[in-house]
């Protein structure tokens, strides 16, 4: 109980850490494909939101027409005339006429009066199409196209060409107007500034509003244009609305709440019907861990959106369950997982459905895996049933054909290929918690392992024996509903300490007794020798737990009859020293256990009987079992009356048949025999 409460609360805390905390929005949708989801009602109210490209088109369209801000530097004009009127005062320009001096005056009084804008700012105006700009005279902001103000350049050339007849281009050359021509106009970043956001701010993001309570999609509806624009825009607001702080104590506490209330669940369910587990750690930590595992993997993938859930194989958590434990705690289990699983899913009644039909027919395809080809057809058997059920989900809720979304198929497949992992993930579990899976016995059923091989070689009566020994067993175990595969492997194994010293036991010895020469103490203790030395081999080659306790419990607590009886005969009156006589045991806790008992029991000693009929066949069974049922022998394990009956049975039928009397074949004359007289016939009647 202490683990299973441990093991619970770790479960649980490792879950909540992980759960989603963000009030996302969580849903998946395209434009042009159906809403996969139950019907959307809006909470709260929200605008509409344009799209990126309409807002930009609005503010491109509005920008068009917008004209920067410019100061005029009344001081740059005064400054460069006033250089010009000092260079000819000095004598710098005394080749150019008077004349001509006065005409450049002039035209560069005309340029500054009209503004000269720097080179780069008009040409990324003109590269942008701005109109115009606004030259701020006091409180007044003056219109300007781009034609009525010059760059340095243009009005270089505009003066050159001011007046071609009288002063040719040669002459205004001489005067070097590129020395006096700087940009007065400057562009008033505050201003330009101010007014672009009120124009951009003039553009709205919005263009509609949604009530809450409103109708947004319902489930199989295409989603068009508009309604994507609205699920965008809920998206958005959804994100924008979530406050990380808000609420967070309450809803960790119905995460808490939720959690627990599933895993104690599962942890009520072993404590009342499945109680031997609690005594099997390495049972329960499997069960947890499986139960947790998937719902951490949903998380993860929630938290970064990573693919779709649906191609995780759930299926995995009834299928290991099914093989390691029972169908019915493989169907717990499955509800455990697939509840925490679905926690953070919006699409949660639809995944629960899905998953737990997935669960029941892989419970039901699985009775025991002991070959390859059997996960193959039972990856089909799910993918068939998720698939069908899917289809069924999408035209049930109005969904055509020619709409339904294939993602969610494409996941199911992909998820069935996954679900073929279980093969080798077999063995990765086999070693980290200790179970012992009908692939591996199979395997060791091989009667190639090199130490089936080796027995059959060192002691050829004791690899008869328990080949006979394991085909019972399997039988008993098929028709009392036990394990046939670990009851057949057990009984291959449970007699391989007598490798060490074969000849002393009946079904390997050649007519001499070595047993003869020793006492009835040193009898015993090497026939019961073969127990401890038989775990000794189980260990050397690494048998699992499961096979060494077939070794240990074939025998039980009994004793050794044979010897026992003889020391008691001998010495009449003396009790002797019953640890002497008595196998190390324990008795059985396994009905598989409780098979090779009796089985093993009953094939030795039906080797005794002198006449095989059905009646000597039946009262050999019957004494041998019902005396080790009055021996208390199976106690322990969970046996009934029922299944002793029903396996006596089956021990009789297979013992008849294998010691059945067989008809003698007739011998070939060597000499034919002389024709015998032929007598005649009338009418078909000899004659008298």
């Amino acid at each position: 109980m202490a683990l299973l409460a441990l093991t619970t609360l770790v479960a649980a805390l490792l879950l909540v850490f992980f759960l989603p905390r963000d009030k996302k929005f969580g849903y998946e949708y395209e434009q042009g494909r159906p809403w996969r989801y139950n019907s959307l009602i809006a909470t709260f109210d929200f605008p509409i939101y344009k799209t990126q490209d309409e807002v930009q088109a609005e503010r491109d369209s509005a920008m068009a027409t917008f004209q920067p801000y410019y100061t005029r530097n009344e001081a740059m004009a005064q400054a460069q005339l006033a250089a010009l009127r000092d260079d000819v005062r000095e004598g710098r320009l005394r080749d150019v006429p008077h004349a001509c001096l006065m005409h450049v005056e002039r035209e560069l009084w005309r340029v500054y009066q009209a503004g000269i804008v720097p080179s780069d700012q008009l040409a990324d105006m003109m590269r942008h199409s701005v109109t115009g700009i606004r030259l701020v005279e006091g409180r007044e902001a003056l219109a300007r196209t781009l034609a009525e103000v010059y760059s340095t350049r243009s009005a270089y050339e505009s003066i050159m060409l001011s007046d071609t007849l009288h002063y040719p281009r040669e002459l205004m050359a001489r005067v070097h107007i590129n020395n006096y021509l700087e940009a007065n106009l400057q562009r008033d970043t505050l201003k330009t500034k101010a007014a672009q956001d009120d124009v951009l701010a003039s553009v709205s993001p919005a263009e509609g509003m949604v009530q809450s309570g409103q109708r947004i999609i319902d489930r199989g509806e295409i989603i068009s244009a508009e309604q994507y624009k609205i699920l965008k825009s809920y998206e958005l607001e959804t994100t924008r609305r979530s406050d990380p702080s808000s609420g967070m104590w309450l809803i960790i506490f119905g995460q808490v709440l939720f959690v627990l209330c599933v895993l104690l669940s599962l942890a009520v369910y072993i404590t009342l019907f499945r109680r031997d587990y609690l005594y099997s750690p390495h049972t329960v930590m499997l069960l947890f861990s499986l139960v947790t595992l998937f719902p951490l993997i949903t998380y993860f993938m929630v938290n970064h959106s990573l693919l779709n859930v649906y191609m995780v194989p759930y299926v995995m958590v009834p299928v290991f369950v099914r093989i390691f434990m029972d169908s019915r705690t493989a169907f717990m289990a499955m509800v455990c997982a697939v509840l925490l699983s679905s926690f953070p899913l919006h699409s949660n009644y639809e995944f629960i459905l899905l998953q737990s039909l997935a669960g029941m027919a892989g419970i039901c395809a699985l009775r025991e895996l002991s070959e390859r080809s059997q996960l193959f057809w039972v990856a089909l058997a799910i993918v068939t049933t998720t698939e069908l059920l899917a289809l069924a989900y999408d035209l049930a809720q109005g969904i055509d054909l020619l709409h339904i979304d294939p993602a969610i198929y494409v996941s199911l497949a992909i998820s069935g290929v996954l679900l073929l992992f279980v093969y080798p993930l077999l063995y990765l579990i086999e070693k980290l918690f200790g179970f012992t899976s009908s692939v591996t016995l199979v395997e060791m059923s091989n009667t190639n392992n090199p130490l089936l091989r080796k027995m059959s070689k060192v002691a050829q009566g004791t690899f008869v024996h328990t080949m006979q020994v394991a085909n019972l067993a399997a039988e008993v175990a098929d028709k009392i509903g036990a394990k046939p595969q670990l009851a057949r492997t057990g009984a291959l194994y449970h007699d391989i300490g007598k490798m060490l010293n074969p000849t002393f036991f009946t079904e390997n010895q050649t007519g001499v007794n070595p047993h003869d020469k020793l006492t009835e103490e040193e009898s015993a203790a090497l026939i019961i020798s073969h127990v401890t030395e038989g775990l000794r081999l189980a260990d050397k080659y690494h048998l699992p737990k499961v096979i060494r306790d077939f070794i240990t419990t074939h025998h039980g607590r009994s004793k050794v009859k044979y010897f026992y009886i003889q020391w008691k005969n001998k010495h009449e009156g003396q009790e002797p020293d019953e640890g002497i006589f008595t196998y190390p045991g324990p008795n059985p806790f396994t009905r598989e256990q409780a098979i090779l008992m009796m089985c093993d029991a009953v094939e030795a000693t039906s080797r005794s009987l002198k006449e095989f009929s059905e009646e000597n066949i039946k009262a050999l069974v019957d004494r041998i079992v019902d005396g080790q049922v009055a021996e208390g022998y199976f106690r322990e394990c969970p046996i009934t009356f029922r299944d002793i009956a029903d396996a006596k049975r089956v021990l009789v039928e297979n013992l008849k048949t294998i010691y059945h009397t067989r008809i003698a074949y007739p011998e070939l004359r060597t000499q034919p025999e002389p024709p015998q007289p032929r007598r005649p016939y009338f009418f078909g009647q000899p004659r008298r």
